[in-house]
């Protein structure tokens, strides 16, 4: 495809080329209406000097009779530029004039358009156009008056040569104007295109062109951008969680096989069977947790959930997750505070949001045990409302998170223990988050001083 051809299929040509039709139009039209407008004008002025010249003549006919009005008319008739001016008998007979008129002019009274020759021309003489009024004295006498057009004739011409040299400007310039605007466009538009083939070609940091200006494009550009960003992070989680599935779900897969292969090669009796498959089944729960969490945060991160969400009351909640943890935090020499009185109503997956304070009060049962073993460790559930945001804390008295640490330990399968001792997948915090970013909030990591302050902020349901 040609420049020209590219440019001409624009979507920004089309729009001024449409423009520049409506602007020609309406241009023309106001030129054809101040003519037009003109033009009347000036047969306005025509009509009000030949009325004004009639009532002149009809008092001389009033004074003197025929003589006199003969004698005016043939005083006006030899001044230049005169009037057209024709007195005839009751039979039509011309008696004093300088103008020849088609045969029947004088048989009604009135206004009327002509053609006429002036006399002093001869029959030789171009046939002119005149505004005439036909006026019938006593006597039967006939009286008519008129007046050349060639003062409108001649305001036509004036106007006609710069009207349409004025629409060829404007034809000319919105072209020039759109070929312009178009190239400026088309080029911001091919920056644009050879961006996103590179990003198409595996160049995830590539970035779209902000000029600064807050135009369409440049909100456009910010808009791709920081949805490259978000794929661009998705990606790199992606790479994360392959090298993490790598090591995470290998380590309990291959104790399966060796619980499997231990008890082919040394179990004597059914006792020993069963023992094994009883191994080989935890490790097996311990799989499907695992699969489970990524399934949840899965759905959370496609807002599959969105399709299912309703009005619960979060402080509700918040009172169904600590009583359901309460008697392990009682065997871990732990105790939960609830502090969840005022009904905090949120519209969303309740389930969702369950399983993500669910994962932040088990972080804590297992993270959150106090230094000092003689210590008995408190985790704190609060439920509160702050301004528009529904808030459900969880904190503890913990070793807590390195703030270095706290943006990482967001992702998949991260975990800050590198003996991995502590069973888990580095997934609670991980579901929390995306949990969060489904209802349009945030968690909130803090130093609890000591220990960790985990918050959920949820929108408050709207009314």
């Amino acid at each position: 495809m040609t420049a020209l051809g590219k440019l001409v299929r624009t979507t920004a040509f089309k729009i001024v080329a449409v423009y520049l039709l409506v602007f020609a139009l309406f241009a023309a039209v106001v030129i054809i209406y101040l003519a037009r407008h003109t033009q009347q004008l000036v047969v306005a002025q025509i009509t009000e000097t030949v009325d004004a010249e009639v009532r002149g003549l009809q008092e001389q006919y009033r004074i003197g009779g025929i003589n006199r009005l003969v004698a005016v008319v043939e005083t006006r008739v030899t001044q230049p530029g005169s009037n057209l001016y024709l007195v005839t008998t009751y039979a039509g007979a011309a008696i004093v004039g300088n103008v020849d008129v088609p045969t029947g002019t004088l048989d009604q009274t009135g206004w009327s358009e002509i053609s006429y020759r002036r006399q002093e021309e001869g029959d030789s003489a171009k046939q002119s156009r005149a505004l005439v009024r036909v006026f019938q004295l006593p006597g039967g006498f006939r009286l008519l008056v008129g007046r050349d057009f060639e003062e409108r004739d001649r305001l036509r011409q004036i106007l006609a040569q710069p009207a349409r040299w004025a629409v060829v400007l404007i034809v000319v310039m919105g072209l020039a104007g759109g070929i312009f605007v178009t190239r400026r466009v088309l080029k911001r538009i091919d920056a644009m295109t050879a961006t996103s083939e590179r990003i198409m070609a595996g160049d995830l940091a590539g970035r779209l062109a902000v000029d600064g200006t807050g135009d369409e494009f440049d909100r456009l550009a910010s808009s791709l951008n920081a949805m490259l960003v978000r794929i661009e992070g998705l990606m790199a989680g992606l790479k994360h969680v392959s090298d993490n599935i790598a090591h995470d779900l290998k380590t309990p897969l291959t104790r399966l096989r060796n619980h499997a292969e231990e008890a082919l090669r040394s179990a004597k009796s059914e006792t020993d069977y069963r023992a094994a498959l009883e191994a080989t089944i935890e490790e097996s729960d311990g799989l499907i947790r695992t699969f489970d969490a990524l399934l949840l945060i899965t759905r959370a991160e496609a807002g599959e959930a969105r399709k299912h969400m309703v009005d619960f009351d979060a402080a509700d909640v918040a009172k169904s997750v600590a009583e359901l943890y309460e008697p392990l935090a009682e065997e871990k020499g732990m105790k939960i505070a609830l502090d969840a009185n005022a009904p905090l109503p949120v519209h969303g997956s309740r389930e969702l949001v369950g399983q993500a304070l669910a994962n932040l009060v088990d972080n804590a049962i297992k993270h959150g045990a106090p230094a000092d073993a003689g210590t008995k460790g408190e985790i704190r559930v609060i439920a509160r409302r702050d301004g528009g945001r529904m808030l459900l804390t969880v904190s503890d008295c913990g070793p807590g998170i390195p703030e270095q640490d706290r943006a990482r330990v967001l992702q998949r399968f991260v975990r800050l223990e590198s003996s991995r001792s502590q069973p888990g997948a580095g997934l609670g915090l991980s579901l929390a988050a995306a949990v969060a970013r489904l209802h349009g909030g945030e968690i909130l990591l803090e130093d609890h001083a000591p220990g960790l302050c985990v918050t959920l902020a949820l929108p408050a349901r709207a009314g």
